[in-house]
């Protein structure tokens, strides 16, 4: 039997980088939330900025679904759904 993880809703206040974004409520005691599955570049490394920007773009001011998987760095790590992770 699966078991169903919690799912809420949250607005994404401010995207700190490409993998990681801060919402106004916290989730499962943080309000920033690391996207489970996706390793964007850190600050100072190559494609930081596209990737920032690129998050930005999809998500930033709007509600998005958010499923806690985990606990990393004080941050929730989460599925979320409207984000789609690039084919191999």
């Amino acid at each position: 039997m699966s078991k169903r993880r919690r799912e809420t809703k949250r607005t994404v206040d401010k995207v700190v980088d490409g993998d990681t974004f801060k919402v106004r409520q916290r989730v499962n005691g943080s309000q920033y939330v690391r996207i489970a599955g996706v390793n964007a570049p850190e600050k100072g490394e190559p494609g930081y900025h596209a990737a920032k920007r690129a998050l930005e773009d999809k998500i930033e001011g709007r509600q998005v679904t958010i499923r806690p998987v985990s606990q990393s760095y004080g941050r929730t790590v989460a599925e979320v759904p409207f984000v789609r992770r690039k084919k191999r």
